[in-house]
């Protein structure tokens, strides 16, 4: 496979280092700050997908240029996700092929299954709150994560009673209001990335939890990602391609 990268950050040199270790797939344009202003179809016309993790002002006309040389682009940027219901319609305009992720690691999503599963369990019990800490390094520009986001949601989907999120640096008394549920977001050292998700009562908590060693795994999870999008047609999550993984094993 012939991938193109917008962006050259840690991502995009990881990703450039998987590829160059395993050999199975190759590298044919780089897209950085310095050559951004230039981007144009024309310039993917050699690659078979796109991965962009890049910053989340240029992920709209990223998408149109991408999806304009008829290529699959596969979104890795976060913090972008007001715009969810234009670049639905933008892909769906070109006929092309989004996938996108508040998270590309197989376990993070794998860990968005359990949540799934523990919010339906909890969907009755209003005596136990419910609240999300998750933990990045202090360059991370959005606040609260994308993962700690998708988390939330769908904790609400679950709890009609609750309103919406909260986002801030602690937990307050305040934190306690049922209608809410409380991101209390950490920006320390060089952390990858951890989610914590607690569930509390007067008598007892229950936790589920995630852990990042290392950015690798979210890496991979694009280059999968990209494999999954070849002739495909559509606006998919990283979830989608994980549940398929899931079934095709079975």
């Amino acid at each position: 496979m012939k991938i193109a990268l917008i962006g050259y950050g840690k991502m995009g040199k990881m990703i450039e280092s998987i590829i160059k270790e395993n050999r199975t797939h190759e590298i044919v344009f780089v897209a950085t700050s310095k050559n951004r202003i230039e981007l144009a179809p024309n310039q993917f016309a050699n690659c078979d997908a796109v991965i962009d993790f890049s910053i989340p002002s240029s992920v709209i006309e990223n998408a149109k240029i991408v999806l304009s040389a008829g290529k699959p682009l596969i979104i890795g940027t976060t913090g972008w996700y007001e715009h969810m219901d234009e670049l639905k319609k933008i892909c769906s305009k070109q006929n092309g092929c989004i996938i996108y992720g508040t998270n590309f690691s197989t376990g993070v999503n794998l860990f968005f299954m359990l949540n799934d599963f523990l919010a339906k369990l909890m969907k009755t019990q209003k005596k136990y709150h419910v609240f999300i800490e998750e933990t990045h390094h202090t360059q991370k520009k959005d606040s609260p994560s994308g993962t700690a986001i998708t988390l939330a949601d769908n904790i609400l989907e679950n709890r009609n009673w609750m309103k919406e999120w909260t986002n801030s640096t602690e937990l307050t008394d305040e934190d306690a209001d049922d209608t809410k549920l409380a991101i209390i977001s950490n920006r320390t050292g060089d952390a990858i990335g951890e989610h914590v998700v607690t569930y509390y009562s007067e008598i007892d908590s229950i936790q589920i939890a995630h852990e990042a060693f290392d950015r690798k795994g979210f890496a991979e999870g694009s280059i999968v990602a990209a494999e999954w999008a070849l002739n495909k047609k559509g606006f998919y999550s990283f979830r989608d391609v994980v549940k398929e993984m899931l079934v095709n094993a079975e």
